[in-house]
């Protein structure tokens, strides 16, 4: 299997260091002029180049012959260079199907900008072509993208570009799908850069158009030094020399790249708002298992709906955790609570979170049956290990630490060693005080106040209802 257009673009961009996409946009008087002005581009500025960039305008102005023309300059790029056509598809159904086959199939791009405006089945013919890519647009670096994009969403909410980012992120992981944000906005890089924090970003407008190389680095990097790819076409194609041009860039990119930190939101900032819009943290009045009133509902089990979402959860859980490897049986055994070998989720909604968690990490999992098997094997735990063997506990939400505690008497009752507790949401209802005085540590993702206030500071929900939440948490 041939590796995708992400991973290729992140080889090349390990191996050269380079961030530059050098856009081949011909402003030529026939199909062959063009087709020479973008054959010497790319032989002039291969060297430096992250990525190409076609722009199939100046191709299709030329009708049939523009087309053959554009073809022949897609094969004529290096084979280890991703290309990446500019053509801001966006249709339904069979038509999108057949713009795909076109951008693929026929033209050999390795991916394609998109237009989100249509939806979802917009975007999936163009997903399903295995190993290619899509960038969707969110925030545009044209004057006029301000009339539809900066809309502020009700109630209170942010502005449309960035729920498009949200939703995108959704629709594929960052193995598949990258997001179009104009680098004249760095404040809408980092925008998306918080809630779509592993995918690629193409940003143009560095340069010419005003938008700031250290500002857009600073905002959408992320933490490898990759993340962002900054298209480059005038500024380079008619340069004098455009080889030097295209070193210059990459040079003043490595500079600043060394210096450049990536600025996305807390976590936990992210996390709430993802929660949110799955539907797992809801605001009413809600009756809860003990009967109380509460303006506020977790429903964890509507991740199992959002495995992209679930799979970023289980890296969240993975970084409370120090060691990620398991641990042979020949090592000795010196008491640390943060060495295990084996993940035990809880039933029933630990399960699915603990199951995602030993996948992200190849960590083997267990479990507590919930009740007691009378036929087969008449098996507490559910899955293989050996008696001594450390784990660590998986759950969704803490309370009181009741069906936590249950857990780990089954588990220490089929001879396993429990240290340590992880769950997404800290409710503080007393949970880390009754697991710490057995013995067992409480480590959480967030808390439920944190959630609150990072929904609040996002637009989610009213102050009214931030204050009614509150209420409730100190009562």
């Amino acid at each position: 299997m041939n590796p995708g257009f992400i991973s290729r673009l992140e080889a090349r961009v390990a191996a050269t260091g380079s961030l530059l996409c050098v856009g081949l946009d011909p402003r030529a008087r026939s199909p062959l002029h063009a087709r020479q002005q973008c054959l010497d581009l790319i032989a002039a500025t291969h060297r430096y180049a992250a990525a190409f960039k076609p722009n199939i305008a100046f191709f299709e102005e030329f009708g049939a012959t523009g087309m053959e023309v554009l073809e022949e300059v897609v094969a004529a790029v290096p084979e280890e260079i991703p290309v990446l056509l500019d053509a801001k598809r966006g249709d339904i159904s069979t038509t999108a199907a057949a713009y795909a086959t076109a951008v693929f199939d026929r033209i050999g791009a390795g991916a394609v900008t998109v237009s989100p405006y249509l939806g979802r089945d917009s975007i999936e013919p163009f997903l399903e072509h295995e190993g290619r890519a899509v960038f969707v647009l969110c925030r545009t670096s044209n004057p006029g993208g301000s009339d539809f994009q900066e809309r502020r969403l009700e109630p209170g909410g942010g502005a449309l570009y960035e729920e498009v980012a949200r939703t995108a992120a959704r629709w594929a992981g960052p193995d598949r799908l990258g997001m179009v944000v104009g680098a004249t906005m760095p404040d809408a890089v980092a925008r998306v850069r918080a809630v779509a924090p592993e995918h690629w970003l193409l940003a143009p407008g560095v340069g010419p158009q005003g938008g700031s190389l250290q500002e857009t680095l600073t905002a959408g990097l992320r933490p490898d030094g990759m993340g962002v790819l900054l298209p480059v076409s005038r500024a380079v194609a008619t340069a004098p020399d455009p080889a030097a041009a295209a070193a210059d860039f990459c040079g003043a990119v490595t500079r600043v790249r060394g210096t450049a930190t990536a600025a996305p939101a807390a976590p936990s900032d992210t996390l709430a708002v993802d929660l949110f819009d799955a539907g797992c943290v809801r605001f009413g009045d809600f009756e809860l298992k003990s009967g109380r009133r509460s303006p506020i509902y977790l429903d964890l089990r509507n991740l199992a709906g959002h495995p992209d979402l679930m799979r970023r959860i289980a890296r969240r859980y993975l970084s409370l955790l120090e060691s990620r490897v398991p641990i042979p049986e020949s090592t000795p055994r010196d008491g640390a609570t943060n060495t295990f070998s084996r993940i035990a989720g809880v039933p029933l909604a630990g399960l699915p979170i603990a199951t995602a968690v030993s996948l992200e990490s190849d960590i083997p999992m267990v479990y507590p049956r919930p009740g007691v098997k009378t036929h087969g094997t008449g098996a507490v735990i559910e899955g293989p290990f050996r008696r001594g063997e450390r784990v660590v506990v998986i759950d969704d939400v803490a309370t009181s630490g009741i069906s936590v505690l249950d857990a780990v008497a089954r588990l220490r009752g089929a001879g396993l060693e429990v240290g340590v507790a992880v769950v997404l949401i800290d409710r503080d209802g007393g949970a880390a005080e009754a697991l710490e005085a057995e013995g067992v540590e409480l480590r959480a993702v967030t808390g439920l106040g944190a959630i609150v206030e990072s929904l609040r500071t996002a637009g989610r929900i009213s102050e009214v209802e931030a204050d009614r939440v509150r209420e409730f948490l100190h009562a």
